[in-house]
């Protein structure tokens, strides 16, 4: 069996590739880049696994790309807004190349969300009658460390419109370590889907007073108004794309009902799934000055 990772040196991708490091498998495991002889792209990856180019912008060498492969990993890099142009002939041509199973990491709610690219894309995967797994998981922790770093640590503050709205969470290892028992055994998983957060749930109010706690200086949240914030935004430099997508998941939650938390970590991982405040102190270096 030989399972493609699109996306291997990005935050999913090499949680992944690290699950995979860990077990004892027969499987073919090949690490999907976008430029297989950037040598800084290749620190990212584990020596083990073998290195293939694979890059979304180059919709004419995706026969190639998916010849001889039986599982695919699929996520949709957060530059690409356009599904039909990207991920149709994508999808057609995992069809054409007898791929036996796509699993596609979506985000949690995607079902009753019909205009985010994640719903769209899962409703060509259904079209093309591709087995699949769906992976649906809540707020990434690593956001922390990542997007919203520069304002925590240089302004000892969360800025976002997100309000008095609850998340559900998880860590990017657990949804990794989740992803690589299904990619190994997608068999048992054909035309599922699982939504992936641990057990809490948190409003960013609640997020910045433990990050405060682990780091020993004070983050405020400030919910903006929206005007406010795509201003802001707008300033630092931001595309409307990138502001849209932060808008999308922090703002629209205001107007819904709480999501919910579900077990399918801890039922595929045998443990309890990481908590926030774990996962905070494993990386509180990465949000000190």
């Amino acid at each position: 069996m030989t399972i493609l990772i699109t996306g291997a040196t990005g935050n999913v991708g090499q949680a992944i590739l690290s699950s995979f490091l860990i077990g004892n498998f027969e499987a073919k495991i090949i690490a999907g880049i976008r430029n297989p002889d950037d040598l800084k792209e290749q620190e990212k990856l584990p020596p083990p696994f073998l290195k293939q180019e694979f890059d979304f912008g180059k919709t004419e060498k995706f026969s190639r790309y998916l010849d001889g492969i039986d599982v695919l990993f699929l996520l949709r890099p957060p530059n690409i807004a356009d599904v039909k142009a990207v991920f149709k002939p994508l999808i057609v041509a995992a069809k054409e190349a007898n791929v036996k199973h796509i699993v596609f990491l979506s985000v949690q709610g995607a079902e009753k969300q019909s205009y985010i690219p994640h719903h769209k894309i899962e409703k060509l995967i259904v079209e093309s009658e591709i087995p699949y797994t769906f992976l649906r998981p809540a707020y990434f922790m690593q956001n922390f460390i990542t997007t919203l770093r520069k304002d925590i640590v240089g302004k000892g503050m969360i800025y976002l419109p997100a309000g008095d709205a609850k998340f559900t969470v998880v860590d990017v290892k657990d949804v990794g370590a989740v992803a690589a028992e299904i990619l190994l055994n997608a068999s048992d998983h054909q035309n599922q889907a699982y939504e992936l957060t641990n057990s809490e749930l948190l409003s960013f109010s609640e997020f910045a007073e433990q990050i405060s706690e682990v780091v020993d200086k004070e983050v405020k949240f400030i919910s903006p108004n929206l005007l406010a914030f795509i201003v802001r935004k707008l300033k630092e430099g931001h595309s409307f794309t990138y502001i849209f997508v932060l808008i999308m998941l922090h703002y629209f939650p205001r107007f819904k009902e709480s999501p919910e938390t579900s077990k399918e970590v801890e039922h595929f991982l045998k443990r309890k799934p990481i908590n926030f405040r774990e996962f905070l102190d494993r990386e509180k270096t990465k949000l000190k000055l």
